[in-house]
């Protein structure tokens, strides 16, 4: 079977993250990526028909989904550069925002879950998978000879040579001699193919060894720059957790020293987690412990904090009673008893630890008192009122 959309091979894009690109660079780029998505989603659904009707298409289905979602990914931001160029009504601050939307961080999900990647990243990942599509299929271009292919194996060999510089000391020796094979196994190709003998055979399995090295190189470089992020993600919620822990206890000695009752919670001490790990199995624990111990936090902060507040909210009512009563005027025997209401309520305020439960009943009793002497004032003026008019 031939399909007949070309293969689509994604463009470079311009500038670097933070850079204000000139506005002449994003609209050649910005043409040629919409292109390039377009002929891509055609060639797409073109290889996911193939599969269909492969004998292998369980084993083809998860490089179709994820081929599918690389390429959704990518469409997506896209319109949201398209959005930001508005036609090329763009200065510096606008171009600044492109180039972070080009080189930034975005998620490509499928089957296997998400993975972050930077836009270039995502095009070059869709351009291995559906290289390693067409090879799998033993399907070829319409329009793609075998000189392209060789050129494209070419490229495809120095991309890959650029990603084993960014290994890590503990992967690169691998990386570099699967390099050289690859880079062998093209050269030898190609002066076969010059010579005029016949690669047909041999180009489709080198396409797929070539395009399987180059997206494990960029998955594998993708996923250790989330390992890392989620190492200074977990390090810096550590550090914000402990300086909220020292406050916490704080809050809980204050308050215990304050009132009675108090809470009685526990204040968890993040530092007992320890170190923070770098493997994922142990990381992804950690984090979720850390936000076990943020909730803990958040819990304690708000019991401590509200038996503080219960205190300074029957203070104030406390005082307010006092100045409504002395705004209005009421009998001796009244004046006195408040008085002393008044008098008992600061005294066991100024005792530490603050007793809530005297203090809300000491409280309640003045302002019932009030609003009850206050209740009374009218009825006993009208009443005087009635008897001086029963005596004229």
């Amino acid at each position: 079977m031939t399909v007949r959309t070309p293969t689509a091979v994604a463009p470079q894009p311009p500038g670097k993250i933070g850079s204000s690109i000139p506005a002449k660079e994003l609209l050649t780029f910005l043409d040629a990526l919409g292109t390039w998505r377009d002929r891509r989603r055609a060639e797409l659904d073109e290889l996911d028909q193939a599969a269909l009707q492969s004998a292998d298409t369980d084993a083809l289905s998860a490089d179709v989904v994820l081929s599918m979602a690389v390429w959704k990914a990518v469409s997506d931001r896209y319109e949201l550069i398209l959005l930001t160029w508005d036609s090329g009504r763009v200065g510096p601050t606008e171009t600044e925002r492109i180039s972070t939307l080009i080189w930034g961080g975005l998620n490509t999900g499928g089957a296997g879950g998400s993975l972050a990647v930077s836009l270039p990243e995502a095009c070059t990942l869709s351009d291995a998978l559906a290289a390693t599509l067409r090879a799998r299929l033993a399907l070829e271009p319409g329009d793609a000879d075998l000189t392209a292919r060789l050129r494209q194996l070419r490229a495809q060999v120095e991309r890959i040579n650029d990603l084993v510089r960014q290994e890590p000391a503990i992967s690169r020796n691998e990386a570099i001699a699967a390099h050289h094979d690859l880079d062998r196994r093209v050269t030898e190709l190609t002066d076969r193919a010059k010579r005029g003998a016949d690669v047909g055979g041999l180009i489709g399995p080198l396409e797929i060894d070539a395009a399987r090295n180059e997206r494990d190189l960029i998955v594998g470089g993708a996923t250790r720059r989330e390992r890392a992020a989620d190492v200074a993600r977990a390090r810096a919620v550590r550090t914000e957790l402990e300086a909220q822990g020292v406050a916490v206890r704080a809050l809980a000695d204050r308050c215990v020293a304050g009132v009675t009752p108090a809470p009685r919670l526990g204040v968890p001490d993040v530092t007992a987690l320890g170190p923070v790990p770098n493997t994922p199995a142990e990381l992804e624990k950690y984090l979720t412990r850390l936000d076990a111990v943020r909730r803990a936090l958040g819990q304690a902060q708000s019991a401590y904090g509200a038996a503080l507040e219960r205190r300074d909210e029957l203070a104030a009512r406390l005082d307010a009673y006092k100045v409504k009563a002395g705004s209005v005027a009421r009998t001796s025997g009244t004046i006195a008893d408040l008085a002393e209401l008044y008098r008992r309520g600061r005294e066991v305020l100024d005792a530490e630890p603050v007793d809530l439960a005297r203090l809300g009943a000491l409280v309640a009793a003045y302002q019932t008192y009030l609003d009850t002497s206050l209740a009374a004032r009218p009825q006993q003026g009208h009443q005087s009122g009635r008897a001086t008019g029963g005596t004229t």
